[in-house]
């Protein structure tokens, strides 16, 4: 159980301070992710960056992935009994979301070049890993060096995927509960972050690499 995800992301920092003096770029997946990822890119002195991708939910139960989305690609998995028109509006419409969210995090800012760095990719828990395996299919096409995937609580059976991925060097998972529900079971305080937080987050990073 954490405290919420500046624990979380404190007690991440602690299991990935081996990566102290390697070339790190950390990657947090908006908006649960920056809180997390902030005190990793802190104790690592790494520049803080996002990805932007989302889950497709489920029509009947949204908090449960899909899917995942990102401006460029999109991984689906349990859609059999799912109608292809929903897909296509949910693509269409998260998308649409995203590029605002590319407009509203960036401004006058560029992402961070990604080619031959280690990169951390973070977010505060996953229950299926579609959006990580979205994420790292995007962040392949920059040539990272490495990709580890740090996260403070997932289910078992999203790890044990991660870690047959070929492109995923390293998974570090603070908590695998069995009888996993969802990721906000595992905080105290899981209340959702706005934007103007995860910018203020982003922005302040920004300033200490500049």
């Amino acid at each position: 159980m954490f405290n919420d995800r500046t624990d979380a992301g404190i007690q991440l920092a602690a299991k990935l301070s081996y990566l102290e003096n390697e070339n790190v770029v950390v990657l947090a997946i908006p908006r649960g992710g920056l809180p997390v990822a902030d005190p990793v890119a802190k104790v690592l002195k790494a520049p803080l960056d996002i990805v932007l991708t989302k889950k497709i939910g489920h029509p009947f139960h949204k908090e449960y992935a899909i899917g995942a989305v990102s401006l460029e690609n999109e991984v689906l998995s349990d859609t059999a009994q799912i109608s292809s028109a929903y897909i296509t509006e949910e693509i269409k419409t998260i998308r649409d979301k995203l590029r605002a969210r590319y407009e509203q995090y960036y401004k006058d800012a560029e992402p961070v070049n990604l080619k031959n760095k280690t990169v951390i990719i973070i977010d505060d828990g996953i229950a299926t890993g579609n959006t990580i395996l979205v994420t790292v299919a995007l962040i392949m096409k920059q040539q990272p060096k490495a990709i580890i995937v740090a996260i403070p609580v997932a289910p078992p059976s999203a790890i044990r995927n991660l870690e047959r991925h070929p492109n995923i060097d390293d998974v570090v998972c603070l908590e695998t509960p069995i009888n996993f529900r969802a990721v906000g079971q595992y905080y105290e305080t899981f209340e959702q972050v706005s934007d103007e937080e995860a910018i203020a987050i982003l922005e302040a990073h920004r300033n200490l690499t500049h």
